[in-house]
């Protein structure tokens, strides 16, 4: 969901940018006009963020998937292959499959299952290689409903967090990572740009195969213009980061979606035997709230109720099943308290 107001915005831009006539995305990437646009929007993902100065900031075309390649090419060597991954759900899984392509991979820890009940692995419980090149770990898996609430500690390990679905959700220590990324379609603006941030002295060599695109190195020299980049969709990303400024930053941002989750948990566990949610508490996704019908021949129904009341993309994942609310950035709270009421008229009658 990309904000009313966001929308509204690009709408009335869409043919004349700024008065000079065209859309922007008739711009030309070089010229001083998006260039202004691309420097402000890095400026102000600093300052929602607060990524100090000693982190690049790059725009990458395509989606998150990219870097499971651009992660092992460029931050493995070739006389140091040996990296970490956490594995914990689906977009973990593709990470750890594209990178053992490249390196020497281990699986430092998965979900552990205890009575039915899917829980995170604890710090104690990693199996972490500390001469490893980098810890790999996806803070939120999307499909599965379960997110980490810490941050794991890696030693002199660089870490790397794929924050695509949860990037400036709430608020974070952008120094506990040596590397961000991110897919812009969740909490930034529209799909078909990838946000990465990376510190510095991590911006090196790629590995002698890399194709020029998919080093990290090209993108910091050129300032994310090698070559053309999604101008549109940074345009957007800059609306977007406009609007969190405007709510407050990331912090009320933050405050506003634990509102959110907490509402619709409250209302799952108060119907237990009728919905399921089978995620440990303290592992619970924020944004993401998995959940399925204890009585499985009612979720089409389900569905079909929540669409014609506006309450629409509620269907799981299609490996997953079930019932998914995506409540990120844009969902309004009214949102949330609309799906919960029609949870609770559901629930009581047919109960």
């Amino acid at each position: 969901m990309i904000p009313e107001e966001v929308l509204r915005q690009a709408q009335e831009e869409m043919l004349d940018w700024h008065g000079l006539g065209v859309s922007i995305m008739e711009l030309g990437h070089r010229g001083p006009e998006f260039q202004a646009v691309i420097e402000q929007v890095e400026a102000d993902l600093r300052e929602v963020m607060g990524i100090p100065s000693n982190y690049h900031v790059l725009f990458v075309a395509g989606g998150a998937s990219h870097q499971f390649s651009m992660v092992p090419l460029n931050l493995l060597s070739e006389h140091h292959k040996d990296a970490d991954y956490i594995e914990t759900g689906i977009w973990s899984h593709k990470a750890v499959v594209e990178a053992k392509r490249y390196g020497n991979i281990n699986v430092a820890g998965q979900v552990i299952v205890e009575n039915g009940i899917h829980r995170l692995p604890r710090q104690a419980e990693l199996k972490l290689n500390p001469k490893a090149a980098y810890l790999h770990y996806t803070p939120n898996e999307t499909v599965d409903g379960i997110e980490f609430h810490w941050v794991p500690k890696t030693g002199d390990v660089p870490l790397v967090a794929d924050m695509t679905s949860c990037i400036m959700s709430q608020p974070i220590n952008v120094n506990d990572y040596q590397m961000i990324y991110a897919g812009a379609q969740k909490n930034v603006g529209q799909a078909g740009i990838t946000i990465v941030i990376i510190r510095e002295d991590l911006v090196k060599e790629a590995l002698a195969i890399t194709p020029i695109l998919y080093t990290y190195k090209a993108y910091v020299e050129s300032k994310s213009c090698y070559n053309t980049p999604p101008t549109y969709a940074i345009y957007i990303s800059g609306l977007v980061l406009n609007w969190i400024k405007k709510q407050g930053g990331v912090k009320a941002i933050g405050e506003r979606n634990h509102r959110k989750a907490k509402k619709l948990y409250d209302c799952i566990d108060q119907h237990k035997g009728f919905y399921v949610n089978k995620i440990a508490p303290d592992c619970r996704a924020l944004l993401n709230v998995v959940f399925s019908l204890a009585r499985e021949e009612l979720t089409d129904e389900f569905l079909n109720q929540a669409t014609q009341l506006g309450l629409t993309n509620l269907r799981g994942h299609r490996s997953a099943g079930g019932i998914r609310a995506s409540i990120y950035n844009a969902m309004p709270e009214a949102g949330v308290d609309c799906l919960v009421e029609f949870m609770r008229e559901f629930a009581k009658k047919n109960g």
